[in-house]
């Protein structure tokens, strides 16, 4: 079974969305799991403290290295290998290709950080592999934690139901997924492109694959140019 473990302030937090839909099918089926940590209560003081002022001055508060510490150290007494991953903004950036290479391993312990940041020797201490979301600031790592488990949980095997339901998704093939359309025939009235609804597969494929293509050329030309650079460039059916 895949787990995700997450240290969290917000244990509460979880699952959540998780549980929900296709994500909460696979936890019934035994496929995967998550299990929320509260930090907290690895304080040590009467006031439950899990941060203080940070050293040299500044604003805000930082998480404490000694709280968090004893935190991951309860969830790795039962080590299995899983990588220790740190939510934050300064990260390496998480990907369809991060998401793919998690879900083949056995899971991964999560630390969601809050305030300004976390102490930077227990970061360096228990090997925490920071992860970012994107180039914004969240007030915590928690709903990063979310959709970052989602991304990973659904490319699980029986998760989705149909190994299909992912193989053509945005990013999978290094390039955005091609328009979708379903019945009505007709809608205010725009209709489905013809090829679809032919019955030549041939063509609907080489109408996907065209529109994949242009999709990507008109808003994400970067991701072309790395696939270039993987794997040459795409064949341009324009």
């Amino acid at each position: 079974m895949w787990k995700a473990d997450v240290l969290t302030l917000f244990p509460e937090l979880f699952p959540g969305p998780l549980g929900a839909s296709i994500l909460g099918r696979g936890i019934e089926q035994g496929l995967w799991s998550v299990r929320a940590t509260d930090i907290r209560s690895f304080a040590t003081d009467r006031h439950r403290s899990v941060d203080d002022t940070p050293s040299g001055g500044g604003a805000g508060m930082v998480m404490r290295a000694d709280v968090l510490a004893a935190a991951i150290d309860a969830i790795s007494a039962e080590d299995d290998g899983r990588p220790r991953l740190l939510m934050s903004p300064r990260g390496a950036p998480f990907n369809q290709q991060t998401a793919r290479s998690l879900s083949e391993g056995p899971g991964c312990v999560i630390v969601c950080g809050r305030f300004e940041g976390v102490d930077e020797r227990v970061i360096e201490a228990r090997g925490l592999k920071e992860i970012s979301l994107g180039d914004f600031i969240l007030a915590g790592g928690e709903v990063a934690a979310m959709a970052m488990i989602e991304a990973t949980v659904r490319l699980l095997p029986g998760v989705l139901g149909a190994a299909e339901s992912a193989a053509d998704e945005s990013f999978e093939a290094g390039i955005l997924e091609y328009p979708h359309y379903t019945r009505p025939a007709v809608f205010e009235g725009r209709t489905i492109p013809e090829v679809l609804t032919s019955g030549d597969h041939g063509a609907v494929r080489r109408w996907r694959e065209e529109q994949a293509l242009a999709l990507t050329r008109n808003r994400r030309p970067d991701l072309l140019e790395n696939r270039a650079k993987k794997n040459g460039p795409p064949i341009d059916k324009r």
